[in-house]
């Protein structure tokens, strides 16, 4: 509700939508661990004339100056914090950066407990003659402990070389009745709609035991 000029990314990286919203118009600021990242994001930013809005944090433990009228975080990065404590914590710095009436919306992957889960995903981009092409396989699931374990491949090609970059990233698993029993202990959000990865307006989720991808809109009440 009311009219959106403030924006916030929690997990920034590098910041590909920070910049984009930005000389969009928007007011948009965003945080990372990665102090590389941000200073790119800042470089990206100040080569456009445009203010140096990010900086180093922790998305589990930060306090914004002022609150904001939307936040985004939409491909997983949640899915980094580790524990149930940080997740909550997480949830409830959002809730307070958040105007009243303010949305968050928040992306990740449900750990489905009907059907087969989808363990591989691909994608590719290109800039000019600069190729990249992205893999990304789970290769350890530890249920109890919640932990999943995935690869990823990236494959870059340009003109002159082409190599390869192996990394490994470690995610918190959610069931649907876990990510619903963390949303109740942040009663300040309320869940008002859920998406799917296609980002369709047009296309709502009905979340359910097969539910893999969820992009959720939490509204500050």
């Amino acid at each position: 509700t009311g009219k959106t000029k403030r924006l916030f990314e929690p997990a920034c990286g590098t910041g590909r939508l920070v910049f984009r919203l930005a000389k969009a118009g928007y007011s948009v600021s965003g945080l990372d661990l990665n102090p590389r990242a941000v200073d790119y994001c800042n470089r990206r930013l100040a080569k456009h004339d445009l203010p140096e809005t990010a900086f180093i944090g922790d998305m589990a433990k930060f306090t914004l100056t002022r609150p904001v009228d939307g936040a985004f975080n939409t491909i997983n990065s949640f899915r980094h914090l580790p524990t149930e404590a940080t997740a909550r914590a997480h949830l409830r710095c959002m809730a307070r950066a958040l105007r009243k009436g303010g949305v968050y919306v928040l992306g990740l992957h449900l750990t489905p407990t009907e059907g087969e889960p989808l363990t591989e995903e691909s994608w590719s981009a290109r800039r000019g003659h600069l190729c990249i092409n992205t893999h990304l396989q789970t290769f350890e699931v530890d249920r109890p402990g919640r932990m999943e374990r995935c690869r990823m491949t990236m494959d870059v090609y340009s003109p002159t070389e082409q190599f390869q970059i192996v990394d490994e990233l470690r995610f918190r698993t959610y069931t649907l009745p876990q990510l619903r029993r963390l949303l109740a202990e942040v009663p300040e959000l309320e869940l008002v709609e859920v998406f799917d990865f296609r980002y369709s307006l047009d296309e709502t989720t009905i979340m359910d035991a097969a539910t893999q991808d969820v992009v959720l809109i939490l509204r500050r009440r």
